[in-house]
């Protein structure tokens, strides 16, 4: 056992090297022996330019599946892309679970604003346009330029990241030519909205002193949902994922608000959540789960973490260590820990109910089952949890609390947002109807 757990440290610092060396400027050629071979890895190719990126962008593509398809009903996600310009390539965001960093580089290619307009009016030329383009963006949408000037002259850094733990001093922070290329594709002609669907940084967003984009981005890019990746909200976790602590999210969460209330749009933020990550245990899960019933919301979506080739996440949850400083890493890989720390998530859906009860014992947090405004769960008929006893007093109160509760939960999984005018005014509204229907359970024993 000793041994095995020796080689998996060698994996990770292996993993360390490979990850490092990820760079055309200043990554090294790799030759690792394997048998009586050699396997030798190269360093990756220089970025493309401008001008070559918007020579490929230009080529006469179809923008659609092929033909072939049509016989089995076509490929329904080209309704997601059809309308969509990817405006840039890279990103130097550093999450952990992600695998950019090999296949696409931490150095930012764009194309021209020249070149995005062009593909823009042919959009409003093709077939099925309505005048929504639905994303102009890439794999981190407010990432329009290079971090900094050092990256095109000596390459990224290799043992630092742009934004996390903290943000680099040299970081270029500006909004200012993304937002004018928006300004201009609103300007076209036949071009009703252009969305941002392909995720905001919002760390980024929040360095920003200048607060125009953010602004029109509420005022002109929204759909009414924003997507954005907290992954987590446990700062011991977030530090796993590569991701900012929770406090920052906050901020942004307040300052997306304030300005939405400002600008007189209901407009609501829809939070990307990932379960049992490395460095997430049961409590962690516990400490998610919490924040969701503060805030009101619960997840249609959780995704499950999955361990994925090319990923810091995936060495970890192979290895047990996190290659950036081999410290030891918990990981849960028994598929009943990951089915509680999911179904903890989403603690209000009926098929989790027995998966959280026993998340919550096992992680002795029994003090959540109960009827109190802070519990994620009640209890079963007739059983007790620490120092909340089941239902004993006022049953008819209790009653039409849990109906209060029940209505309040169905709302939420029709709307996903917990700020919603409308939920307030059914949430508060039990008719007579009901109570007399309670009042006559309770006079056949079937309330106890």
């Amino acid at each position: 056992m000793k041994q095995y757990r020796k080689i998996k440290k060698v994996y990770a610092e292996a993993f360390k090297i490979q990850y490092n060396e990820q760079d055309a400027i200043n990554g090294r050629t790799l030759v690792q022996p394997h048998g009586d071979r050699y396997l030798v890895q190269n360093p990756p190719t220089m970025p493309l330019s401008t001008a070559e990126l918007d020579r490929i962008y230009a080529l006469p593509y179809e923008r659609t599946y092929h033909p072939v398809y049509e016989k089995y009903g076509g490929i329904p996600a080209i309704n997601e892309v059809e309308f969509s310009i990817t405006s840039h390539r890279g990103c130097y965001g550093g999450c952990s679970f992600c695998a950019l960093n090999f296949h696409q580089g931490r150095v930012i290619q764009k194309r021209s604003q020249a070149s995005i307009l062009n593909e823009a009016k042919k959009l409003t030329w093709t077939q099925g346009f309505k005048g929504y383009i639905h994303d102009v963006g890439g794999p981190t949408a407010n990432f329009r330029n290079v971090a900094c000037k050092k990256q095109v002259k000596n390459g990224v850094c290799k043992d630092k990241q742009c934004l996390h733990p903290e943000p680099c001093k040299n970081l270029i922070v500006d909004h200012s030519e993304y937002l004018e290329l928006l300004r201009k594709l609103r300007a076209l002609p036949d071009v009703k909205k252009v969305f941002i669907r392909s995720g905001i940084r919002y760390d980024y967003l929040m360095l920003d002193k200048n607060d125009d984009f953010f602004t029109e981005l509420c005022e002109h890019h929204v759909s009414g949902q924003l997507k954005v990746a907290p992954e987590h909200v446990v700062d011991r976790v977030l530090e796993k994922m590569g991701k900012p602590k929770r406090q920052l999210y906050d901020r942004f969460v307040k300052k997306f608000y304030d300005i939405n209330k400002k600008i007189n749009k209901e407009q609501y933020l829809v939070p990307y959540l990932i379960s049992s990550h490395p460095g997430s245990d049961l409590n962690a899960a516990v400490e998610l789960a919490e924040y969701l019933k503060q805030q009101g919301y619960m997840p249609e979506q959780v995704q499950d973490f999955y361990p994925t080739p090319g990923t810091l996440s995936t060495c970890m949850f192979y290895t047990g260590y996190d290659a950036r400083n081999m410290k030891k890493v918990y990981v849960a890989k028994t598929p009943k820990e990951k089915a509680m720390q999911r179904a903890l998530l989403q603690y209000r859906k009926k098929e989790n109910y027995h998966l959280v009860i026993e998340a919550l014992k096992e992680a002795n947090r029994e003090d959540l089952i109960g009827f109190g405004p802070n519990c994620l769960v009640k209890p079963l008929r007739g059983k007790q949890y620490g120092n909340v006893p089941a239902r004993e007093k006022q049953p008819v109160k209790a009653a039409k609390e849990e109906v209060q509760e029940e209505k309040k939960n169905q709302i939420l999984e029709k709307t996903g947002n917990p700020q919603s005018k409308h939920i307030g005014k059914i949430v508060t509204k039990i008719e007579n109807k009901v109570e007399r229907q309670l009042i006559q359970m309770l006079n056949q024993n079937r309330v106890t």
